[in-house]
């Protein structure tokens, strides 16, 4: 690692992006497995929609939840030890599920433990990364590692679909268990605890530069995870991030991620054939994002983030009337996959730009969280109204709303003004 880092100079922290960008896509495949498990559960166990999806939603709920908290472990006990443990927790409920026979099992596995582990491993993990080794580009890096989700679903859903077409959901389990198993060695090998630690500094960052230090380096971590949480609510900005990131989650890995293609199988679609639509989302998600990153670095990100919500939006409107022709899904495919989270970028810069780079990442941690709410919601109730009513169509009208919602609430964000009081510097 340290002879790499020589001879790179700054540039290991491209090393360092790569490796937390394959930590982020097989955390993202993991977290859309359920969507391909749950037809062959309900026909091999006879468990119906809700019963997965409650996991699904379970598992969505603690992703978000433990976010904030694993931001803060970070930089209390260390981001590689946090990582490791992540991961190894992740193989570990993942491989074990294959036993399971009963709800609560699945409930168990790949709801809470697999929830918790796979929490240290999403956005979080990315903005802690791009605060703690770049000074420069970072929109850009961090509309890089988001897009990771993308081609997290580019890879894994038509390989995964594939696997429990032929073979049921069990041989889906342990691929994501061996794929998570595998990033062990790779980030124990690569990837330091800080530029420091490797004598180098920042991307981007002159020879000198004294990095920020988050509070939550020393003391309790809980108590200062909560206390950012406290100060954080009494500002506006905080909620208007917050409410439209929850939109964020509902429109996209909670509803579309987890719904998708069993909304596809009701059209007559086969599995492989819709986890191909949403790898063709990833495909376009992976330009749309890495564009964000770009865009916000130049742009006003509250207009980014209007554009944004009210195209996914009406994406969501059109898709129950478009007839699932192949022409129709191809148009749905591209308009929604190029923001499917391409609102990372611009959420991360406002949210530094109100809490600033040493809080920034905690509270940026607090707004996943509502990201992940809303996706447990959109989950949950995406298979009730399908086990109620039928269909899917009730539950893609009232997230495509929300999308409409959240692009006028994006235009109220204010960060002219510090939401926290300047913090001391610390050398």
């Amino acid at each position: 690692m340290i002879a790499l880092s020589r001879s790179l100079g700054q540039r290991y922290a491209l090393v360092v992006v790569a490796v937390i960008f394959f930590c982020l896509l097989i955390a993202a495949g993991l977290r859309s497995a359920p969507s391909v498990m749950m037809l062959p559960m309900e026909s091999e166990l006879g468990w119906g929609r809700g019963v997965v999806s409650f996991a699904a939603a379970v598992g969505i709920f603690l992703y978000g939840l433990a976010g904030p908290f694993a931001a803060a472990l970070m930089e209390r006990i260390g981001l590689r030890r946090t990582l490791l443990a992540a991961l190894a927790l992740m193989a570990a409920s993942t491989g074990l599920s294959v036993m399971m026979t009963q709800p609560w099992q699945m409930v168990l596995t790949w709801g809470v433990f697999s929830g918790i582990g796979s929490g240290a491993v999403q956005t979080v993990l990315g903005a802690t990364i791009v605060n703690r080794w770049f000074k420069t580009n970072r929109g850009l890096m961090m509309g890089l590692m988001s897009a990771s989700s993308a081609t997290g679903m580019l890879i894994f859903l038509p390989v995964l679909a594939a696997l429990a077409q032929s073979g049921g959901w069990r041989p889906v389990a342990m691929a994501v268990a061996i794929a998570c198993a595998a990033l062990v060695p790779l980030v124990w090998l690569l990837v330091p605890e800080r530029p420091k630690s490797i004598g180098q500094v920042r991307f981007g960052a002159d020879p000198d530069d004294v990095p920020p230090v988050s509070p939550a380096a020393q003391g309790n971590f809980i108590a200062h995870t909560l206390g950012t949480l406290k100060r954080a609510a009494g500002t506006r900005t905080f909620w208007y991030l917050f409410a439209t990131f929850f939109v964020c989650g509902f429109t996209t890995n909670g509803l579309v991620g987890t719904h998708l293609i069993a909304f596809c199988g009701d059209m007559g679609i086969p599995e492989v054939k819709a986890a191909g639509l949403l790898a063709l989302m990833g495909v376009f998600d992976l330009i749309g994002t890495t564009l964000s990153g770009w865009l916000t670095d130049r742009f006003d990100p509250r207009k980014l983030l209007g554009i944004y919500y009210a195209v996914r939006g009406l994406s969501l409107i059109y898709l129950p009337f478009s007839g699932f022709s192949g022409v129709s899904l191809t148009i749905f495919a591209i308009l929604y996959g190029l923001d499917w989270i391409a609102t990372v970028p611009p959420t991360l810069r406002l949210s530094n730009e109100a809490f600033g780079d040493r809080s920034g990442p905690l509270v940026f941690g607090w707004i996943v969280a509502g990201h992940q709410v809303g996706a447990a919601s959109a989950a949950f109730l995406g298979g009730l109204l399908r086990e109620m009513q039928g269909d899917y169509q009730l539950a893609f009208m009232i997230a495509g709303m929300t999308g409409i919602i959240a692009a006028c609430i994006s235009l109220l964000i204010d960060t002219r003004r510090p939401a926290f009081e300047p913090e001391p510097q610390v050398i």
